[in-house]
């Protein structure tokens, strides 16, 4: 072990109930490299939780934030890189609580961001089976649908990559120069949003199959990209249908937000999917959920038009 190799690193965790995967996935790591700033953000869940990371994070030596409320996955990161900045981090790990990285594929991330300071890096993420859950993912333009990278035609599509949120690594001068997460998305969508803006900003993103990380999913509700068949909550199930139409807000001109609104009901139905059909014979719960995210999606896209329309009259 090289002491102090990882001085200016910071580690920025964003906990919702999760402290045991916490003990699980990042003690480990932190217990072998000291010099590695850790930064917990703890979106309140409960009294007994608060008290519990509490307790961890001094037994750890991790510094923590801690809201009052729930800010989300991308209102906890931007509170926790705040704390590493004025801790002196210069360059950022931003981690799922049931993902881990191991020393080898950190430094190889973190020599591949000193010599590109201006690229977001993801480890290739791997189930505990040694199966892939992450390599890359693409949006599809045309539409909205998000699929593998790896599923990409040969022809041509007009696709924007995008990294998940479970893993990445960047310079702190990336992160200052995009200004973090959109916090509005709250859960999921803000990685693809994010990712987005990196290449906006004259950045670039990349995928390093040579780092791997290991992710055990369903274990949060952290960003990243689903696992098909699984059990899925209606938080997941509301925010990836309402959030794929605020990002069309955000980001697509009137045409193409107009072509994504006229598809939302069936690429809700795919995102129901997700977490097969055996789950509709034990509750409906994820129909409603569905339902309030296409409702609340499409009122997002419809006063993003109106706006549009009258700016153009006035101007």
């Amino acid at each position: 072990m090289n002491p102090g190799e990882f001085d200016g690193v910071a580690i920025i965790v964003v906990n919702y109930g999760s402290c045991a995967l916490l003990a699980e996935h990042l003690a480990p790591l932190t217990r072998r490299r000291p010099d590695l700033l850790t930064v917990v953000v703890d979106n309140f869940s409960s009294d007994v939780e608060r008290a519990t990371l509490s307790d961890l994070a001094q037994r750890e030596g991790w510094q923590t934030v801690l809201p009052t409320g729930n800010t989300g996955f991308g209102g906890g990161m931007n509170r926790g890189v705040l704390r590493a900045e004025q801790l002196g981090a210069r360059w950022l790990l931003l981690l799922n609580p049931d993902a881990e990285i191991a020393e080898p594929a950190l430094r190889l991330l973190l020599a591949l961001s000193r010599q590109s300071p201006e690229t977001l890096f993801s480890p290739q993420i791997l189930r505990p089976d040694g199966t892939v859950w992450f390599d890359g993912s693409d949006l599809y333009l045309e539409d909205g649908r998000t699929r593998s990278a790896k599923r990409r035609p040969s022809t041509f599509v007009d696709v924007q990559p995008w990294l998940s949120g479970a893993c990445l690594l960047l310079s702190d001068a990336l992160w200052r120069r995009i200004g973090g997460f959109d916090e509005e998305y709250f859960l999921y969508w803000e990685d693809v949003d994010f990712s987005r803006r990196v290449v906006a900003a004259g950045g670039a993103i990349a995928v390093v199959n040579e780092a791997i990380a290991i992710h055990s999913p369903g274990g949060t509700q952290g960003s990243g990209a689903a696992s098909y068949g699984d059990p899925k909550s209606d938080v997941y199930y509301y925010y990836n249908i309402r959030n794929r139409l605020l990002y069309a807000a955000r980001h697509l001109d009137s045409e193409s937000i107009e072509r994504w609104r006229r598809v939302t009901l069936p690429i809700a139905w795919e995102v129901l999917l997700r977490g097969g059909r055996r789950q509709f014979l034990r509750s409906l719960s994820p129909l409603f959920a569905a339902y309030r995210g296409v409702r609340d999606g499409r009122r997002l896209t419809k006063d993003e038009l109106k706006m549009r329309r009258r700016q153009a009259a006035s101007g």
